[in-house]
């Protein structure tokens, strides 16, 4: 699949992304695809240009340009080895709300911005903490977020005041929410209080929880599971497919 280079001006400087596209002319309905906590590397790219070869646009932006040029993570020791867990940790507690915020406007404005990508709404995705960040956009850019979702997204109904569960009532795109079974950051007691938010919201949603541990979907975890992954690729073409297209 091509794919563009791109710089995208944020509130906290300049941003590296990338876009990747279908083979073809165009325009595509566009895609902002969150990474999980390692960040854009090898793998996230693959999988942006899966997504985009079942015809969308996808933006890949990385989230952690305010750290500048960061040594990228193998995700086969980043959990073991305890100095880059610190790390990556570190990185991931960086992202507060009120910038995943900023960040999440310029996204969504520079893709909407390409001549590659058709209409006036997007979709949003994530994987791990991704999965917050779609749903932190969708509750903050509803008016342009047409559909947005979570897979083996942690800690998306928590305690915490700013816990993406209360834009719940904000949220006007179509939500997917993939769950793992074994995820101790994404316990029942989270699923039910999200499940509760989304249905007092009116949010048009479905929630499932996946038989895989967390992280099933992205090919270099060490719990990427393959029959978890194909499913999550069709969940998502049939979320992104009504609610993008026509």
């Amino acid at each position: 699949m091509p794919r563009i280079e791109m710089t995208i001006t944020t509130p906290g400087g300049d941003a590296p992304a990338t876009l990747h596209v279908p083979d073809g002319a165009g325009p595509w309905p566009g895609v902002v695809f969150y990474v999980d906590a390692g960040g854009v590397r090898p793998a996230m790219h693959d999988m942006a240009a899966h997504l985009a070869s079942l015809g969308y646009a996808v933006l890949l932006p990385d989230v952690y340009h305010r750290h500048g040029e960061w040594a990228s993570f193998d995700m086969g020791t980043a959990f073991t080895d305890e100095a880059e867990r610190g790390r990556m940790m570190g990185m991931l507690g960086s992202l507060d709300p009120d910038l995943v915020i900023a960040d999440a406007e310029a996204w969504v404005g520079a893709l909407l911005d390409r001549p590659e990508v058709s209409g006036s709404r997007v979709g949003v995705t994530g994987y791990c903490m991704g999965g917050v960040l779609a749903l932190r956009t969708a509750g903050t850019q509803p008016e342009r977020v047409a559909a947005a979702a979570s897979f083996h997204g942690g800690n998306l109904a928590t305690d915490d005041p700013a816990s993406v569960h209360r834009l719940a009532g904000r949220i006007r795109a179509t939500v997917f929410v993939a769950g793992a079974a074994d995820d101790r950051s994404f316990p029942d007691e989270q699923k039910q209080r999200l499940d509760a938010a989304l249905t007092e919201a009116g949010v048009t949603y479905t929630m499932e929880t996946y038989p895989a541990a967390h992280g099933f979907a992205v090919p270099d975890s060490p719990a990427h599971d393959d029959r978890a992954e194909q499913r999550h690729w069709e969940a998502l073409d049939r979320l992104f497919g009504g609610a993008l297209h026509g």
